[in-house]
């Protein structure tokens, strides 16, 4: 018996897919034809195809098992499958990490490139590459389909300009940029930046004072790290930010903007979205057509309030806003 397949599954925020309930920890079984795209479960092996069928501003995913008789699609990586178990919701940079092991792993031993001296540098032209730096001030590049670009020193950069490719920063004051459709950039020093301009893309922060910005449809940016900026220009987009006096903003259409961190700021100029901030002291605005929501906390950082309004009716359009005391939108310009 086979093992079973590692995949990755969008849902919406219910956990349902095409009208079919899920439920973390479960498994279900089909009975009949398995045809990918047309019967059975399906999911992607590769975690940023998911971001095709479910855009990151309005769904949730989680790490799945396949098994039994499969078929697969030749577009991408869905897969589908006669079981399925859903074994854990995952986060964005979490989906990022995992696309950079993805890439990492379709890799052939014989192409890649490494360099481990200080003021180094590796590059990589070829297909299926790898390009590797552990000094400082080090540079790692792709222009090959199926890249990784990979850096564990200070001050260093890794970058992609080819399809499903990866750029992985550890080190403090570093980059991480691809141009490629499907790719990912992530960064876990501080000072960090990541950067996609590909559709599909993810780019994940969890250092301080990081940035992580796409240009891409369906693509999402993340940060963990306080003082951080996640931004979409792409449509179906979502920019988050966990930190401190962080800022998300959205301009494509249909996208979410969300800060969980005190005194950040959220806002949206695409219609059809949203702009969310539940810390301390945050602010949010929207286009007209968009929405606010926005959280009154306590000096002890306790809920007291929540309330959500439309731009152009419940509050004015491309304004900055707060909750009082009262629960009262109010208008704030110290952004």
């Amino acid at each position: 018996m086979s093992e079973p397949i590692k995949a990755f599954k969008g849902f919406n925020k219910n956990w349902q897919c095409r009208g079919y309930q899920y439920k973390v920890g479960e498994s279900y079984t089909h009975e009949g034809k398995i045809q990918a795209c047309k019967e059975g479960f399906h999911a992607c092996t590769y975690p940023l195809d998911v971001f095709n069928y479910y855009e990151p501003a309005a769904s949730r995913y989680a790490v799945v098992l396949m098994d039994g008789e499969t078929s697969t699609h030749d577009e991408d990586s869905k897969i589908a499958a006669a079981r399925i178990t859903i074994e854990a919701e995952i986060t964005i940079p979490q989906m990022v990490k995992s696309a950079i092991e993805w890439i990492m792993g379709q890799i052939k031993g014989d192409a890649q490139v490494h360099a481990t001296d200080d003021h180094s540098h590796a590059s990589n032209t070829g297909y299926h590459s790898a390009a590797s730096n552990t000094g400082d001030y080090s540079a790692a590049s792709n222009t090959g389909d199926y890249s990784a670009a990979s850096n564990t020193g200070y001050y260093s950069a890794a970058s992609n300009t080819g399809n499903y490719s990866a750029a992985s920063n550890t080190g403090y004051h570093s980059a991480a940029s691809n141009t490629g459709y499907h790719s990912a950039a992530s960064n876990t020093g501080d000072y960090s930046a990541a950067s996609n301009t590909g559709y599909y893309s993810a780019a994940s922060n969890t250092g301080h004072y990081s940035a992580a910005s796409n240009t891409g449809y369906r693509s999402a940016a993340s940060n963990t790290g306080n003082y951080s900026a996640a931004s979409n220009t792409g449509h179906y987009s979502a920019a988050s930010n966990t930190g401190y006096r962080s800022a998300a903003s959205n301009t494509g259409y249909y996208s979410a903007a969300s800060n969980t961190g005190d005194r950040s700021a959220a806002s949206v100029e695409g219609k059809h979205s949203v702009a969310m901030a539940s810390g301390y002291k945050s602010r949010a605005k929207a286009c007209e057509g968009s929405a606010i929501v926005l959280c009154y906390r306590d000096d002890d950082f306790n809920l007291v309030h929540i309330r959500a309004g439309i731009a152009g009716k419940d509050v004015q359009a491309n304004t900055w806003y707060r909750l009082n005391e009262q629960g009262e939108f109010v208008e704030d310009s110290e952004v």
